[in-house]
């Protein structure tokens, strides 16, 4: 398991949101070509994957969603589930926070922190707030080992080192500014201008191919 490519999480998390949603739609059942062609990936790829994680579809039936949303789960959950910090309670922290409330029950914000007095003790979208200078503390104390970095560029080192210090071991980074951490320390950074500045590039490719 300590093999397999971040592209390869990333289209297993990607693969089971999407299973999540035929889930709900009553679909029970979806061949290698059908899923390959709803994450724009190709059905080698998918029945790859599906191999990375025990799971073998039928020629006839293709795939049972259900085990195969379990047979995921599996490899990418921890047993006794993970709990999460996140730094920054605004706009993007708030929405963040909202939007994974119970989404992942192995996945879940347990502890948010901001610089804002107002906001300490609140419980917001479910997640108490405390104060950043709790943070080492606090996130010893529950033992969480991933932090979501929310804050502005100036203080996201500051509190990367805090996290760090405080024994996490993977940090998603939405601040705009390259992360300095100990080599034992996973960083996935999330972009948001690259990826507008990405979709306009391409944008004028499609618009000129219209003309």
């Amino acid at each position: 398991m300590g093999n397999v490519s971040g592209k390869t999480i990333g289209r297993l998390s990607l693969y089971r949101r999407v299973l999540y949603d035929l889930l709900a739609e009553g679909e029970r059942s979806i061949f290698s070509h059908q899923l390959a062609e709803l994450v724009g990936g190709t059905a080698a790829q998918v029945r790859r994957d599906m191999m990375a994680v025990g799971s073998a579809g039928s020629p006839t039936r293709g795939y049972d969603i259900q085990e195969l949303t379990h047979s995921i789960g599996d490899f990418l959950d921890a047993p006794s589930g993970q709990a999460v910090a996140l730094v920054g309670v605004g706009n993007l922290g708030r929405a963040i926070l909202a939007y994974f409330a119970g989404r992942r029950p192995k996945l879940s914000i347990e502890a948010a922190f901001d610089n804002d007095p107002s906001k300490y003790g609140r419980v917001i979208h479910g997640c108490r707030c405390y104060p950043v200078e709790d943070l080492v503390k606090v996130v010893k104390d529950r033992r969480i080992a991933i932090g979501i970095v929310t804050v502005p560029a100036d203080q996201a080192q500051d509190v990367a080192d805090k996290l760090c210090q405080a024994g996490a071991c993977g940090l998603v980074n939405f601040a705009p500014v390259r992360l300095l951490v100990p080599a034992n320390v996973y960083v996935e950074d999330i972009d948001m201008t690259m990826a507008i500045e990405k979709a306009a590039y391409f944008a004028r490719l499609r618009a000129a191919e219209k003309r």
